[in-house]
Parts: structure tokens; sequence; C-alpha cells
């Protein structure tokens, strides 16, 4: 049923996680980076960009570590595919990464890769991390 590919991508970041973690789990936070526009009527997310918009459906959160959620198209389509965005700090140095882990067809990883980088280069700007 699924045939897209799983990849995950690093992302050091400069900031708190508990900060982080406002701007990847709550719509006035995703709306600074991730879309022009979010709204949540409980676990279901609607993102907007340029007028058009998709749904996501929140699996599953963990204060201050993670946000998982499906897109509703994908979700009707019996996918299992998701996309997480995690904060990760490392013990030793405390450094603070942010881990995604996002499904994309084989011919659009890169592209999809792209998109998140451009994303979380706009997450820095707005954490004032850039």
């Amino acid at each position: 049923m699924d045939d897209k590919e799983k990849y995950e991508m690093e992302f050091v970041i400069q900031a708190s996680p508990s900060l982080i973690y406002q701007y990847i789990s709550t719509p006035s936070g995703l709306s600074e980076w991730f879309a022009d526009n979010v709204n949540s009527r409980g676990e279901l997310f609607t993102f907007i960009w340029d007028g058009s918009e998709e749904q996501a459906k929140l699996l599953s959160k963990k204060s201050g570590e993670r946000v998982k959620f499906r897109w509703v198209v994908d979700d009707e389509e019996g996918s299992s595919c998701y996309f997480e965005i995690r904060i990760q700090v490392d013990e030793i140095t405390k450094d603070v990464s942010l881990m995604i882990t996002d499904f994309a067809e084989e011919d659009e990883v890169d592209e999809s890769k792209m998109l998140w980088d451009n994303q979380i280069s706009s997450l820095k700007q707005v954490l004032g991390s850039a």
C-alpha cells in the first residue's frame, strides 16, 4: 500500500527545547514558519498555503519533545505514512537538534528534503537562530 520512501533529516537549532516545542505543536507557532496559516479543531489541523488547504491528524505528541501528524489524504488511502518533528538534546554537548521524519514518493525525496530545508530555515529565522 505504501510506496513512499521514509527519510530522516537533522537540523541543529540554537534555541531552547521548550521554545521550539511551542513552534512545532501549536497552530499559532506552526503558522509562523510551516504554513501561511494553521487552524486546529481538536486533533485535526488545517494547514493553509497560498489559498490551498491540507488537513492533518495529530497522531501523537509528547510535551517538550515531539509531534507526529498524518495527512488526512494519506489516512483515507490507508497509508501508514506520517511526518514527525522531534526535538533531540545531546546529553553531553547540550546541542539541540530538530529531527524530521517524513515520507515521499521515491522521485520526490530530494524535492521534499529541500522543502524541509526551507521550512526549517524559516523556523530558525523566527527563533532568531539563523
